[in-house]
């Protein structure tokens, strides 16, 4: 399991998923805040995502399954995460 994140991890994992059923699930990372830019597009609705692989897990607006989770697509292209608490500190560089 990756729940070994710590805050002075300058970069995102490298395969990181929203849900904690998971192995790739990490709460500390998803606590520091992750955006992911994809195709050159902020997404907002990233449900997982993998950066050597080059893929996204996107949600399917309020589309649930039955089970209760969300319907997901996959989309492969160039994948961008970063902290957003770490935003303001690579500015100053």
């Amino acid at each position: 399991m990756a729940g070994t994140m710590s805050e002075t991890t300058p970069t995102p994992p490298d395969r990181l998923s929203v849900d904690p059923r998971s192995p790739h699930y990490d709460g500390d990372a998803l606590a520091r805040g992750i955006g992911i830019i994809f195709n050159g597009t902020e997404r907002f609705n990233v449900e997982e995502y993998c950066i050597s692989e080059g893929w996204v897990r996107l949600a399917m607006a309020k589309t649930r399954d039955r089970k209760g989770n969300p319907l997901t697509m996959k989309l492969n292209g160039n994948v961008e995460p970063f902290f957003r608490d770490s935003a303001p500190e690579s500015e100053q560089a």
